[in-house]
């Protein structure tokens, strides 16, 4: 059975090494999130690097997640001292699964947050899915590329959003409820 990959980019607006408390509050919510989002039903796994974080997303080791790489739109750094991104990749057992973890709980209320942390996106969209065949393990290049399309074409099979998302077959699905209708929790 096909799993549902999927790529998250947000550029920062300040850099991850940057002190302040809104960077340091970001950072160590991050754990908690992940942890309650790997307990959710339909969860599968996300790219951790295999030597844990001792660096800079371009200098870990992703293993079978192969090299990290990032949409061509971002501009800021790629040191310790300069990176400014928050990215994830991970795969579901479905999108109702995914829409789930991600707009309820300790994830949602971070996201209710996005604008303190992350720069404004109008111009690039900020997730995209995609199906890939039962064990395939999608790479961070996968992810880019797939971002980068739906950047310059609408939401097709090869790389959807949650409010125009597709079946493994390719038909378009109607999902009740998902995508995010606002910016808050209702």
């Amino acid at each position: 059975m096909p799993h549902l990959a999927l790529y998250t980019f947000g550029v920062l607006k300040s850099p991850l090494a940057d002190p302040a408390p809104l960077t340091r509050e970001l950072h160590d919510s991050g754990e908690a999130i992940y942890r309650k989002i790997s307990q959710h039903p339909g969860y599968l796994a996300r790219a951790e690097a295999a030597d844990g974080d001792r660096g800079t997303h371009f200098d870990l080791d992703w293993g079978p997640w192969g090299e990290f790489a990032v949409p061509t739109w971002y501009g800021k750094g790629r040191t310790v001292k300069t990176t400014a991104l928050a990215a994830t990749l991970s795969l579901w057992t479905d999108l109702g699964s995914a829409f789930d973890a991600i707009y309820t709980g300790l994830h949602r209320e971070a996201l209710n947050r996005r604008y303190d942390w992350f720069e404004r996106a109008t111009e690039h969209p900020l997730h995209v899915f995609w199906w890939v065949a039962d064990g395939v393990i999608p790479t961070w290049q996968d992810g880019v590329s797939r971002l980068e399309h739906l950047h310059g074409h609408d939401s097709a099979p090869h790389a959807f959003t949650f409010r125009r998302s597709f079946d493994p077959d390719g038909t378009p699905t109607r999902n009740k409820g998902a995508g995010p209708q606002s910016d808050r929790v209702r």
